[in-house]
């Protein structure tokens, strides 16, 4: 908790300073359209920058579709993959348990008589 106090306060101290130090009004239009809108300089700079964050994370986040798409289906085939090993083994522990279960138990007439002293 306390890293990220360290990490934001000089950010949240530089975003403050910069907002006081550019308090002048611009005027910021749309060229195709008769818009204008009066504001401070801070929040026009402050608000592209947003828009330009949200955009590059925008970005990010589609590039990583395709990459998460196949970690999906890796997960799905190794759980497949898991379950027909676990399937296996039970099968292998019941054959086990089975033959060793035959050695046990003495075929009738296969018995050999005893040794002659």
């Amino acid at each position: 908790m306390s890293w990220r106090l360290v990490l934001l306060a000089p950010l949240a101290l530089l975003l403050v300073l910069f907002g006081l130090s550019n308090r002048h009004v611009v005027a910021l239009k749309l060229w195709p359209f008769d818009l204008e809108w009066d504001t401070p300089l801070a929040v026009a700079v402050l608000l592209v920058a947003a828009l330009a964050f949200l955009l590059g994370a925008g970005i990010a986040w589609a590039s990583s579709l395709p990459h998460r798409r196949r970690a999906r289906q890796m997960a799905a085939a190794a759980n497949l993959l898991e379950a027909e090993v676990n399937e296996l083994k039970g099968q292998l522990a019941t054959a086990t348990l089975a033959s060793s279960a035959a050695a046990e138990m003495p075929v009738a007439g296969t018995a050999l008589p005893p040794p002659a002293a």
